[in-house]
C-alpha cells in the first residue's frame, strides 16, 4: 500500500507502473534469479528512497509497482534497478551468463505509467475541469475562464 510521503515543503504520492524485459526476450527469470532480483530491490528501496510496493515477474520481464520521492525521476530510478540488479543476478546466479551474451540482463528500454490512488484519468480531468462551478453555481455567478 501506498502511503503520504512527507518532505520539508511537499507532501506526495508519485506511483509508477513500471516494465521492463529480459535482453533478447530470453526466459531467464526462475524462481532463484526472481528472489536474488527482489532482494535487491528491498535493498535499493532502503539506498534510493523507492518504495517497491509489489514486484511480478514472468519468466522473461518484469513489472514494478513503485512509489517515489519527488527528488528521483523515474529515468534514473529505471537506471539504477537495471543496472545494480543486472549486477547481483550475474553474481549470484551465474547460470544466467549461459543464456546471455554480451554482459547485458536487460534490454534497453522500458515502459512507465504514472498511477493514481484517487481516481482514473476520465475521473480527474472532470474534477479538474469542473473546479470553482460549484461554488459558482451556489452564488448564481457564472464563470467561464478564457483559455
Amino acid at each position: 500500500m501506498s502511503n503520504i510521503k512527507y518532505k520539508s515543503h511537499n507532501k506526495t504520492v508519485l506511483l509508477y507502473h513500471v516494465v521492463f524485459g529480459i535482453k533478447y526476450r530470453r526466459d531467464v527469470l526462475s524462481e532463484a534469479v526472481t528472489k536474488t532480483m527482489v532482494k535487491k530491490c528491498k535493498e535499493l528501496g532502503k539506498t534510493y528512497d523507492i518504495d517497491f510496493i509489489e514486484i511480478g515477474t514472468d519468466t522473461n520481464h518484469v513489472h514494478l509497482l513503485i512509489q517515489l520521492s519527488p527528488t528521483r525521476n523515474i529515468s534514473e530510478i529505471v537506471r539504477i534497478t537495471k543496472s545494480i540488479t543486472a549486477r547481483e543476478i550475474f553474481a549470484v546466479n551465474p547460470e544466467v551468463k549461459e543464456k546471455l551474451w554480451g554482459g547485458q540482463f536487460w534490454s534497453d528500454g522500458y515502459w512507465a505509467v504514472t498511477v493514481s490512488r484517487t481516481g482514473t484519468e476520465d475521473e480527474i480531468r472532470n474534477y479538474v475541469k469542473n473546479q470553482g462551478k460549484i461554488y459558482n453555481q451556489l452564488h448564481r455567478r457564472e464563470f467561464k475562464p478564457e483559455f
